[in-house]
């Protein structure tokens, strides 16, 4: 793993941790509900405010904390046009299974990849240093897939080059 990989995660894991501190609470408009205040954004005294942890452009993680819930926003490195599509799809593939992932949003906020939310019935239910564990290594997990991916579309490709040109000599 690179430095600045490295410092990249140490820095999202050190604001997840320090975002992490959740609590059980009742809807102020509706009687017996408990929704998670970051997405129904009733009342702006609830939230905290939004940091976005960045190692560049194209790759940064959003993370939106309220008092019973957290939304971890990540958008993944894309360098070309391949790796969009290899992206995209992947992206598309989890999050169509979003709820064998317990915190997986099927939706991705606007601007990024993949989006999580962690409740306080998660915190209760998991441990919450875990839980963010889970978010690192799934960082970590993507990126290696992509480029695995992408070496393997790759190397389909000059097979199949290979074989049709080929058929002229």
């Amino acid at each position: 793993m690179s430095k600045t990989l490295a410092t990249y995660l140490a820095a999202v894991r050190s604001t997840l941790q320090a975002a992490m501190c959740l609590e059980n609470f009742s809807s102020q408009l509706v009687e017996r509900h408990n929704k998670p205040q970051i997405e129904a954004g009733g009342s702006t005294e609830l939230l905290l405010k939004p940091v976005v942890v960045s190692r560049n452009k194209n790759e940064k993680v959003l993370i939106e904390g309220s008092v019973n819930a957290l939304r971890v926003s990540i958008k993944i490195k894309q360098m070309d046009e391949m790796e969009k599509i290899l992206c995209k799809k992947m992206m598309r593939f989890l999050m169509m299974r979003a709820e064998n992932f317990f915190v997986l949003r099927r939706k991705p906020v606007q601007g990024y990849d993949i989006s999580f939310l962690i409740t306080n019935f998660h915190t209760e239910a998991m441990y919450k240093h875990k839980l963010v564990d889970f978010i690192i290594q799934f960082m970590e997990d993507v990126d290696k897939d992509i480029s695995s991916m992408r070496l393997t579309v790759n190397a389909r490709g000059r097979i199949v080059a290979n074989e049709f040109l080929a058929k002229f000599n």
